[in-house]
């Protein structure tokens, strides 16, 4: 199906994008690529099943939920889940970016973006 192919895609551009951010040391939207990613796999998943436009959401738990697969996710995954959510915002507002920035090593960047492409990785089996 076109569109889940569309999402599949984008959320691997997404992918690639956090891991040229870890390269330039841009550790503040490496957080952000790798929400972004896991929002559009899901949106693909979502797509998949349900078979209608994914909502105009960015809560990555409420996507899961309506999408059902929130349910089958390990305790790992759910705990990625709960780590990048306020990725997604708090990337974009000056009162929360510089806390966010502070938490935001290398390492753990690096260790996003494994959890982030192993969770995507295993969204794809699923469709």
């Amino acid at each position: 199906m076109e569109k889940v192919r569309y999402w599949v895609e984008i959320s691997d551009y997404d992918m690639e994008t956090s891991k040229t951010m870890l390269d330039g040391k841009r550790y503040l939207y490496v957080g952000f690529m790798c929400h972004q990613a896991v929002e559009k796999i899901l949106k693909a998943y979502f797509t998949s099943k349900i078979e209608q436009t994914p909502p105009y959401v960015h809560n990555l738990k409420r996507l899961a939920e309506e999408c059902e697969l929130l349910n089958k996710f390990s305790e790992e995954q759910l705990d990625l889940i709960e780590e990048l959510v306020p990725m997604n915002i708090e990337a974009r507002y000056p009162t929360y970016k510089e806390q966010l920035l502070k938490s935001l090593s290398e390492n753990r960047c690096k260790e996003l973006i494994i959890k982030t492409e192993t969770l995507c990785h295993w969204i794809k089996q699923q469709l």
